[in-house]
């Protein structure tokens, strides 16, 4: 059983106030005393209500200062959710010949179509929506679904109301705090004012109660999600499509771990009658073919999404994309193209497969050790529950005595206090010392 106590557990400092180190010193010895003369333009307000440092940074902060302490140290990363395994040679080679090609005359080419090469669109439409009616015009090639959200913040504007999942990818809540769209932050609820948390835990199946959630402009939703790896069934998705439609919201929907999905729970939000009314569509290579670094998704806009005016969503993100972005790499694009090959389909479904055992072995090591773990089924997350315990004590308990990073819950929102997530990205022999650790560390 599980025997670490509050008592026994390292102190950390409030993960609500946590800022970045190079602004603790420049508090203490003054702006102009380290960077010389000022300007006189004022700091962009919305910049000084990000109270955290963003989470990822910080996790990697905490690593550094653990290794430093340790040198010996052989730490196991199961936190941030990059992944591991080889990019398929089918698919590391298309990139690799496109590449070569670009060497010689025949072969070059420059800019691009900002919105994607015309052959990919339209594969992907064929690939992933199949007969959902989706259009190769209505899809839009990127450098991947975090940058997407940006850019969709930026068509939206600082006036719209927003919700999100609680707990969510915190790229949701800081990019409209920046935008604008948040308002100040309250320590002691651990909440931006102006937006609408839906609290979403075991409690309630992982899905919020729509009914007593006020109306809002824009839902981000992310299924399955990150962190909890939940992926909202097709009576859920309903429910979700109709409150936005009787309430005339967008969702933003966030499906970059779609490919995880097994139990025929939708990996799309178009599946849903309705939808293409009321949803925009973001994902990824990311998480299925390793291109973390690469650097690939894509962003749906349907012709039939309509601003209150009656004027097309598609046609002002087209006009972002056009003034913001050349385009994504060309590449990448061909290594995209090679991903929905036959066999590029076949090598990313082993690659998906690899991490769904790993994602096992953790929820078996956790089930072993008499702890509650939600996820690791339809997700490569998994999200466990320490009852009663702040999760940055937990996660300095487990890195101070096992050298294994997690990600605290509550950096993806007040709602994932008490818990920690823990990713099945990593090498099989990786994920089965982490599973002997853990085990020595709780039994």
């Amino acid at each position: 059983m599980f025997k670490v106590s509050c008592h026994s557990l390292m102190p950390c400092p409030n993960p609500n106030l946590l800022q970045p180190r190079a602004s603790l010193v420049v508090q203490k010895k003054g702006i102009g005393k380290m960077h010389g003369r000022c300007t006189k333009v004022a700091r962009n307000p919305n910049m000084e209500r990000l109270r955290n440092n963003y989470l990822f940074p910080e996790i990697s902060m905490r690593e550094m200062e653990h290794i430093k302490k340790y040198p010996n140290a052989e730490v196991i990363s199961l936190g941030i959710g990059d992944t591991t395994a080889p990019i398929p040679d089918i698919i590391a080679s298309a990139m690799s010949d496109y590449a070569r090609s670009l060497s010689t005359p025949e072969g070059y080419s420059g800019y691009g179509a900002e919105q994607g090469n015309q052959a990919l669109r339209q594969a992907i439409a064929q690939a992933f929506y199949g007969d959902l009616a989706v259009k190769g015009t209505e899809v839009f090639v990127s450098d991947g679904s975090q940058c997407d959200i940006s850019r969709i913040q930026l068509l939206l504007g600082s006036e719209m109301t927003i919700a999100v999942q609680d707990p969510s990818f915190p790229a949701y809540i800081d990019s409209s705090v920046i935008i604008g769209q948040a308002g100040d932050f309250h320590p002691k609820t651990g909440k931006f004012r102006n937006i609408e948390y839906m609290k979403c835990g075991p409690q309630n199946h992982f899905f919020p109660d729509l009914w007593n959630t006020p109306r809002t402009d824009i839902i981000f939703f992310c299924s399955p999600n990150n962190p909890t790896g939940h992926a909202a069934s097709r009576e859920q998705l309903e429910l979700l499509v109709e409150f936005a439609s009787e309430n005339g919201s967008i969702i933003v929907y966030d499906t970059a771990y779609a490919a995880y999905i097994t139990d025929g729970s939708p990996r799309s939000i178009y599946e849903i009658p309705g939808a293409r009314e009321v949803a925009i569509e973001v994902s990824s290579f990311s998480k299925s073919a390793g291109f973390t670094g690469v650097r690939l998704g894509w962003t749906v806009v349907p012709d039939e999404l309509l601003y209150s005016n009656g004027f097309p969503v598609v046609n002002d993100f087209n006009r972002i994309i056009c003034t913001c972005f050349n385009g994504a790499s060309n590449i990448a694009q061909a290594g995209g193209l090679a991903c929905l090959s036959p066999e590029g389909v076949s090598a990313r479904r082993s690659v998906v497969d690899y991490y769904k055992e790993n994602a096992q072995i953790l929820l078996d090591t956790f089930s072993y050790l008499g702890l509650k773990a939600y996820g690791g089924v339809n997700a490569p997350y998994v999200w466990v529950h320490f009852p009663g315990l702040r999760s940055w004590d937990v996660f300095s308990e487990i890195l101070g005595k096992t050298d294994i990073i997690t990600v605290p819950g509550s950096g993806f929102g007040p709602g994932g206090e008490e818990f920690i997530r823990v990713t099945a990205f990593g090498h099989r022999e990786t994920i089965l010392e982490a599973s002997t650790r853990l085990k020595s560390l709780f039994l």
